[in-house]
């Protein structure tokens, strides 16, 4: 029984997106969430948290509105943009601050969804449940948020994306687990 477009499909997809979005970013906060263990206590961990959860769930509202009807060339220009924003100087600040101990969860929310937007663009582009690409994302994401930026890693995946991007828009056929909405 489909539910349709609504209140009820919106609940569904922002609760899905929610504990997709916890599965796939806290592992990155773990190192802050230590961190703010160890120089202030267990107790700010709850709250820090939720914040950052908070900011990827309303974040979910914004997946949840462009995810509609597109074709492999929307899904591949998209990707090619989300290579192309891995080399922009907004990216390289973003992914700094999300490397930062210090600010509140809604802080760090916020500069990891600016670190990761063009990622989460893809990702919507390619079919925002598909398990393939959410273990990808997020491998690169929690790659960026543990490694330092070098441009001897980060230059070589931002061009992977592009060129993945590239191959989307040609040849979608090629690329596994690619399911962007027609």
């Amino acid at each position: 029984m489909s539910m349709g477009p609504g209140l009820g499909s919106l609940g569904i997809f922002i609760g899905m997106w929610a504990t997709m979005m916890t599965a796939m970013m806290l592992p990155g906060a773990i190192p802050v969430v230590l961190y703010r263990t160890h120089t202030q206590g267990v107790r700010v961990v709850p709250l820090f948290l939720a914040m950052y959860v908070a900011v990827w769930t309303v974040a979910g509202f914004v997946a949840y509105a462009l995810d509609r009807p597109h074709g492999s060339l929307v899904a591949g220009v998209v990707t090619i943009a989300a290579g192309v924003y891995e080399l922009t100087p907004l990216k390289r600040h973003f992914r700094r601050r999300c490397h930062e101990t210090l600010g509140s969860g809604l802080g760090f929310g916020l500069d990891c969804v600016g670190s990761t937007i063009g990622l989460m663009a893809m990702l919507v582009a390619f079919g925002v449940m598909s398990v393939t690409w959410m273990v990808v994302v997020a491998v690169v994401v929690v790659g960026q948020k543990v490694l330092p930026t070098k441009a001897s890693i980060d230059v070589p995946i931002s061009l992977a994306i592009i060129g993945l991007g590239v191959v989307v828009a040609l040849a979608p056929s090629a690329v596994p687990g690619l399911m962007p909405s027609m």
